[in-house]
């Protein structure tokens, strides 16, 4: 068997491509798509190989990151975005890891952020199910490209920077690789960290955050929307209930419900 090709598929909005690709760290193949107000192409090289690099002016995480799948061409693929600068070794740490879990389709991996953004820390190699897949944001996430392509499973275009409600992508998109079958593990090793930077899509605990996630918890969970709405507004209520109180949160994100539902 030979060595595992790594493409790392990079979301961007208004970057210069040739400054970007070293602040990264890229050091395998990779693919580039920089939403910035105009259509081109262009090659770069870099030590480890080379990155597609196109330009685009349509907007939105979801068809940034499908535009990258569309184009990509390794037999592991990593998401990643414009903040995140990637270890040294990353290339070799996602292959070991594939090598070492050979039935897994997908591994997610540990990326260092702020402590107020962290939704997760893999401490053990461990299989990824409908009771954990939901705090992983899309930087973590790897992927065998023809299992994605043989399940048919992308970004959805509803959710996440650029598009009509706010984030939540990333798992929509895990939780289709599980209804398709695919295998999904988290793993312990770290492949890069965050430089923290003002969010594209949070900018408070306003009626639109609760809207928002009411709609994402219609497509989550079905019939199942309401009560878990209520149960992540208890949960986190000393922290997203301080200027709009439980009750209230709980009918915007009903009328979010509603919304996705059509009625």
């Amino acid at each position: 068997m030979g060595k595992i090709k790594l493409e790392v598929l990079i979301s961007a909005v208004d970057k210069n491509a040739a400054e970007l690709i070293p602040q990264m760290h890229i050091a395998t193949d990779a693919v580039l798509v920089n939403q910035c107000g105009r259509y081109g192409y262009e090659t770069i090289a870099v030590q480890g190989g080379r990155v597609k690099c196109f330009s685009m002016p349509e907007r939105g995480v979801g068809l940034s990151r499908n535009t990258a799948l569309l184009h990509a061409s390794g037999d592991v693929t990593l998401f990643s975005d414009e903040d995140i600068i990637l270890t040294s070794d990353y290339g070799e740490k996602i292959r070991r890891a594939y090598e070492s879990l050979p039935d897994a389709d997908l591994i997610l991996f540990n990326v260092e952020v702020g402590a107020s953004r962290r939704t997760y820390w893999n401490r053990e190699i461990r299989r990824i199910t409908y009771r954990n897949y939901g705090r992983y944001p899309a930087y973590s996430i790897s992927a065998r490209l023809d299992a994605l392509r043989r399940a048919n499973v992308h970004y959805s275009l509803l959710f996440g920077g650029g598009a009509k409600y706010s984030n939540g992508e990333d798992s929509l998109f895990l939780r289709d690789c599980l209804k398709a079958g695919l295998r999904i593990y988290a793993h312990t090793a770290c492949i890069g960290r965050e430089q923290e930077r003002e969010s594209t899509w949070f900018s408070g605990y306003h009626e639109k955050f609760f809207r928002d996630r009411g709609v994402l918890y219609h497509y989550l969970y079905g019939k199942l929307a309401l009560p878990l709405s209520l149960r992540f507004l208890l949960a986190h209520r000393k922290t997203m209930c301080r200027e709009i109180p439980v009750d209230k949160a709980f009918r915007i994100m009903r009328a979010g419900v509603r919304e996705a539902r059509g009625r």
